[in-house]
């Protein structure tokens, strides 16, 4: 990631520049640059250099770089899909692993139709074709938009309050998306297609070595959820941002929270009849920031009681090592995070005399001193007594390699957010999750939302190290993602967000985030959400967080 350095005035250059022709000339260069930041805000190539100070090139290194090339790659392959099945309908789903699911409604995908796709991309890649940026008028947007068929994107128009509409055009296609893109398709040479369940996975570079695709990973279980949540979307009659921005407008929001909530505690009733089908007696939990474990955690408790059951909790929290006993990383931080920072060995002992019908001596920490307090409490369960344990490390057998699997029942739950601004934009899980987190830290912890986006890129590098990896080895997946949410936290986190000034070195994030929120209507309708619902972790006002009268 090439840094500017910091100089008074303006760079001598022509009044009409592009920073992809200064970069040729700099000495640092810029043959990675996918775009430029400068003052926080995202600029293309092709965009006119007005000021050279707190400037810096953006990579695939970087979370603004990739994002700017995953658009540039997405449209290239939305014009080879456009050549090839023209007036074809083609819908960018959700992420997976370092891909994208599309899917392709009228089309039966096979093994010749992704060669032939891949072939085309490739051909549009070495022709090296501009991505041109077109402004238009709100009023010649919609004439556009009617022209050309795209309903979805007609009824958003009339959500926005600006009175101007960018475009992007390869050869003869044109579209919107909200962000940046690269100046020409050749700029997007890495990339690979394969066919996978009745969709398309678009694989982007590897971010550890972006001269190569990622790896393809294959991910059933995450397949299947996603699935699911269409399924939910087709119940719920709600796809894009149109549609749940006109359930508001007209006054159905309300019912639709209420079939949001009941689609929602039948998932979990499922995976309680899951668990008692089992036969375990150890319930696993774990997600990563933002999924509303410790509610799921509670609902799940309860729908187990319905079958007779009685679970109890053993909370991980209690068998953390004392803070200076925790090998340090190399730079001498402590990485929280790991498994390490566990007594897994007290723990595995713990588990297996409890199972066994044995009373344990749980210790305490205590958070203040980072140390274990010196007094212990005594615990036991009851023959046939489930134990539930939620925490990041749930998925992970080295935690609790002293219980057989068949005694084991694991549970993986995050927000997989199926809810797109149309067909060709979508709203990504990781900032739909960062949302909750910004608008949680604020409510109950008073931390400023810059403090908490601070901390956002350490959170997503636990998660890929310690979280995601073994999503996999679930026994059940729960998608904690609710459709309303969006215009209940826009409220909250909305205002937040814009008090973030340019000077801000988080300006970029909290930009990205406002951006998609400027096409969701807000919803004043928090007393129809029900007081055991995923959303209160985050709002506020959940019964499990209330003391018993």
């Amino acid at each position: 990631m090439g840094i500017y350095p910091h100089r008074e005035g303006r760079l001598n250059c022509a009044g009409d520049e592009r920073w992809r022709d200064l970069l040729t000339r700099l000495p640092e260069g810029g043959a990675e640059a996918l775009g430029v930041s400068v003052r926080g805000r995202t600029q293309s190539l092709n965009d006119t250099v007005e000021e050279y100070a707190f400037a810096r090139t953006l990579t695939y290194a970087d979370e603004e770089g990739r994002r700017i090339y995953e658009r540039s790659l997405q449209f290239v392959f939305l014009t080879a899909a456009d050549r090839l099945y023209p007036g074809r309908r083609v819908r960018i789903r959700h992420s997976f692993a370092q891909g994208l699911y599309i899917d392709l409604p009228t089309v039966a995908v096979t093994e010749e139709i992704v060669a032939a796709l891949k072939a085309e991309m490739q051909s549009l890649v070495a022709a090296d074709l501009p991505i041109e940026r077109l402004t238009l008028s709100t009023e010649e947007a919609k004439e556009y938009f009617t022209r050309t068929g795209q309903t979805d994107r007609l009824r958003i128009l009339g959500y926005r309050r600006f009175s101007h509409f960018t475009l992007y055009r390869i050869d003869s296609l044109e579209d919107y998306f909200y962000g940046e893109m690269v100046p020409s398709t050749g700029l997007v040479r890495v990339f690979d297609l394969k066919a996978y369940g009745e969709g398309i996975i678009l694989q982007m570079p590897d971010v550890k070595n972006p001269s190569r695709p990622a790896r393809f990973v294959d991910l059933p279980h995450l397949l299947h959820t996603y699935s699911e949540a269409a399924r939910w979307h087709e119940i719920l009659n709600c796809e894009n941002a149109a549609d749940l921005n006109d359930m508001i407008v007209s006054r159905r929001f309300r019912e639709f929270i209420r079939v949001n909530e009941a689609l929602q505690e039948r998932s979990i009733e499922r995976i309680a009849d899951q668990f008692v089908e089992s036969g375990a007696l150890l319930l696993l939990i774990a997600g990563p920031s933002s999924s509303g474990k410790t509610t799921f955690s509670h609902r799940l408790s309860i729908a187990l009681r319905v079958h007779g059951l009685r679970p109890v909790k053993v909370s991980l929290d209690d068998y953390y090592l004392d803070r200076d006993s925790i090998p340090r990383e190399s730079d001498g931080s402590i990485d929280l995070e790991r498994i390490e920072t566990l007594d897994v060995d007290l723990l595995c002992d713990h588990l297996k005399r409890l199972v066994h019908g044995e009373t344990v001596n749980v210790p305490e920490f205590d958070f203040k001193t980072g140390k274990r307090a010196e007094h212990t409490h005594a615990f036991s369960v009851e023959p046939g007594q489930p134990i539930i344990m939620e925490g990041i490390h749930g998925l992970n057998d080295r935690l609790t390699a002293s219980i057989p699997a068949h005694m084991k029942f694991k549970v993986y739950i995050s927000p997989l957010t199926m809810l797109n601004l149309d067909d060709h934009n979508r709203i990504r899980t990781t900032d739909a999750r960062l949302l909750r987190r910004i608008v949680r830290d604020n409510l109950f912890r008073g931390t400023p939302p810059e403090d908490t986006l601070a901390m956002w890129a350490s959170v997503r590098r636990g998660e890929e190290r310690y979280i995601f990896p073994f999503q996999e080895k679930a026994d059940a997946m729960f998608n904690s993602a609710l459709t309303y949410e969006l215009p209940i936290m826009k409220k909250y986190a909305y205002p937040q967000l814009l008090s973030i000034t340019e000077d801000s070195p988080y300006y970029t994030m909290a930009r990205r985030l406002v951006k998609f929120l400027n096409y969701i209507q807000t919803a004043d309708v928090e007393d129809e959400i029900p007081v055991n619902s995923i959303l209160r972790e985050f709002i506020g006002g959940c019964c499990f967080y209330k003391d018993e009268d």
